[in-house]
């Protein structure tokens, strides 16, 4: 079958060039437009896909009803498929995915990468959520089905108290062992996400889907896997804490494995480092943005704060231009006061905090024990057990102390909104 071409909406953009030099030159042959190969076709390709299994029990759920459907999905999960009687046919093509791992599937070779990842140097980690936050925000793809849907103008702290829950505990031992709750949390965002797709489906129309390709698509997911767990081990690498292409195959297996739950095609999982890399280094230079949402998601949030809180930011400004550049950087706050602020003493600062923190963990990986302190640690708390704290501090000043995985049942049938009233749609 001949491959999709690539959506309207896709191009070339410059300014996500500076972070994908200073992490990817020690890899490969880098160019600031990189060449199209087969495999990046293949992951063009998959911006038309969404996730064919998920996406089938939402349309199943649709007519039954989606709260029967959840409770259906829910009893699965916590007791399998086989307790339920008469489950519809969708649902069991799903679990036949998700109570089979696949062949490639290494758990001890995952629980090293798990491992890695965790041992990465809290730099290292922070650089990979800034670029997370440029994904979010800028990059085309999210930030039109975050806009959209309004999440993050209206249900910021239900939304960011989810998203840290979930990488908190997907730092765990067992994680994505089928009765684990993160495992179970995780099949949960991906019903999340069937959900805006078919909402958002329902709100494009043809001609916007056309232009935009599948919202969430399968692969985004993937290359969100990839940077995710790979990020913060090139970031380290990149400040002299070298890594191995080993390393990164074992990082690459635990996020592979997340990848596989969370619904990417088998094919478009990479079996190793250089394939990882260079679909890496082409979906983000490609990644697009900004857009009229990233103005409507990041102006809503930055100026309606005082002049006191806005000008807290800056050294936070200079943290983010120090990681992906000034040029994304101001693209991201385009729509705000702080457009032109002046970052290079942030930037200088964040260097220095940055080499210092990685030259402090590499002067313990020398030291006694290293290896066995880095084996035995349950979980991440220098980076996403103190986000968690935080968020959960914040969301309970607002009534939220759960996270459900639950806001989007209604989202197939109303659209935008997704039901709660949606952000000022840009013109």
């Amino acid at each position: 079958m001949p491959l999709r071409p690539a959506p309207e909406r896709l191009h070339f953009e410059p300014i996500w060039t500076q972070s994908r030099r200073d992490t990817l030159t020690a890899w490969m042959d880098f160019q600031d437009v990189p060449r199209p190969t087969a495999w990046t076709d293949l992951f063009v390709d998959h911006l038309w896909q969404g996730d064919e299994l998920m996406d089938a029990v939402v349309a199943r759920f649709q007519q039954i009803g989606m709260t029967e459907g959840r409770a259906l999905l829910d009893r699965a999960l916590d007791f399998g498929i086989e307790t339920l009687d008469d489950p519809p046919a969708e649902l069991v093509v799903l679990f036949d995915q998700l109570d089979h791992p696949p062949a490639w599937y290494d758990a001890h070779m995952w629980e090293k990468g798990r491992q890695l990842w965790n041992n990465a140097s809290l730099a290292g980690k922070f650089g990979m959520f800034v670029g997370d936050t440029f994904g979010t925000f800028v990059g085309d793809e999210v930030a039109y089905a975050t806009g959209e849907t309004g999440r993050f103008v209206n249900d910021f702290f239900r939304r960011n108290l989810e998203t840290v829950a979930w990488f908190r505990n997907m730092t765990y031992p067992y994680a994505l062992n089928r009765f684990a709750r993160p495992f179970k949390d995780t099949v949960r965002v991906r019903l999340m996400h069937a959900q805006v797709r078919a909402g958002l489906r329902r709100t494009w129309g043809d001609e916007q889907f056309a232009r935009h390709g599948n919202p969430i698509s399968n692969a985004m997911m993937m290359n969100a896997a990839i940077t995710f767990g790979l990020q913060p081990l090139l970031i380290d690498h990149q400040h002299g804490r070298a890594c191995s292409a080993g390393d990164l195959e074992a990082v690459l297996m635990y996020w592979g494995y997340i990848a596989y739950v969370f619904g990417v095609a088998d094919e478009l999982i990479p079996r190793g480092a250089s394939q990882a890399l260079e679909a890496m280094d082409f979906i983000v230079a490609y990644a697009g943005g900004p857009s009229a949402w990233t103005d409507v998601m990041v102006g809503s949030a930055v100026n309606r704060a005082s002049r006191l809180q806005q000008a807290a930011l800056i050294p936070l400004l200079g943290v983010f231009a120090y990681y992906g550049g000034e040029d994304i950087t101001r693209a991201l706050v385009r729509a705000t006061g702080l457009v032109n602020v002046n970052l290079k003493a942030w930037i200088r600062i964040t260097k220095v905090l940055v080499y210092a923190n990685i030259g402090w963990r590499r002067v313990l990986d020398r030291t006694p024990g290293a290896a066995h302190r880095a084996a035995t640690r349950n979980s991440d708390t220098a980076l996403w057990g103190r986000l968690l704290k935080a968020n959960r501090l914040l969301a309970a000043r607002h009534g939220i102390h759960g996270t459900p995985y639950d806001h989007h049942d209604l989202t197939p049938n109303h659209g935008v909104g997704c039901p709660i009233p949606h952000a000022e749609r840009p013109n």
